[in-house]
């Protein structure tokens, strides 16, 4: 049977004319047809109360964490700073319970971008609000006006790590993202860099918790770089 991979909705809150003042429940779609890629079996998770990530993560088989929105700062006790864009702590809260609950069943992670950054926060790390904050930034992280397919700047890949056996040593990506990782949380390990230093993946320590993150966006150029379907190839049928 195909594996049913989880992935963590998003919601639309504001009013807009493509759907008549509605709020909309939604994930990418590239992420849909990643993991259809990978012969897998999407199932989108809808943001909902934090108790039902009990038996939404036992009905599946693995969880993704999808971009968007920034992480609120509540959720590592520090004030907005005056560059945090829009938040959502229902999502947060509601994607913190599946992370905890996917830790708890031992179900595979793999988190993307937004994704990333509220995983290390959950397992007690922090983030820069805004790269700006971050000393040594030097390299463009959001790549508008730039297409998705293109990728913009390298990342430099950790030797003997999941994406050591993937990806090439230097690698490049696209990028779109003005939050960072500051503190890692002690229960990961980062497994690439860019070159101004900024954690640019991720995967566990414990090789009990199979969780697998990564700074980019594979969803958006899978169809277009081979390798970012690898991505998802290895995440569906290996992890």
């Amino acid at each position: 049977m195909k594996p049913i991979i989880g992935i963590a909705g998003n919601q639309l809150i504001r009013a807009t004319d493509t759907f008549q003042g509605n709020q909309v429940s939604y994930t990418p779609q590239g992420f849909v047809d990643a993991v259809l890629d990978a012969q897998g079996l999407p199932l989108i998770l809808p943001v909902m109360y934090p108790d039902s990530a009990p038996q939404l993560i036992e009905k599946i088989d693995k969880l993704i964490l999808a971009g968007g929105q920034d992480v609120s700062p509540q959720l590592y006790m520090e004030d907005p700073h005056p560059k945090l864009t829009e938040t959502n702590i229902q999502r947060d809260q509601f994607e913190q319970a599946l992370i905890l609950e996917a830790l708890k069943q031992r179900k595979p992670i793999f988190a993307v971008c937004r994704g990333l950054q509220l995983l290390n926060v959950v397992l007690e790390g922090t983030l820069y609000q805004d790269l700006s904050l971050y000393p040594k930034w030097s390299v463009k992280h959001e790549q508008q006006p730039t297409a998705p397919q293109f990728a913009t700047h390298e990342v430099k890949i950790v030797s003997d790590s999941l994406l050591s056996d993937l990806l090439p040593d230097s690698y490049f990506v696209n990028s779109y993202h003005h939050q960072a990782v500051k503190d890692l949380s002690p229960l990961l390990k980062a497994i690439a860099f860019s070159n101004d230093g900024l954690i640019e993946a991720v995967q566990s320590k414990d090789n009990m918790h199979k969780i697998l993150g990564v700074q980019w966006h594979p969803e958006l150029s899978h169809r277009v770089v081979s390798s970012e379907q690898r991505l998802f190839d290895f995440f569906v049928n290996e992890f």
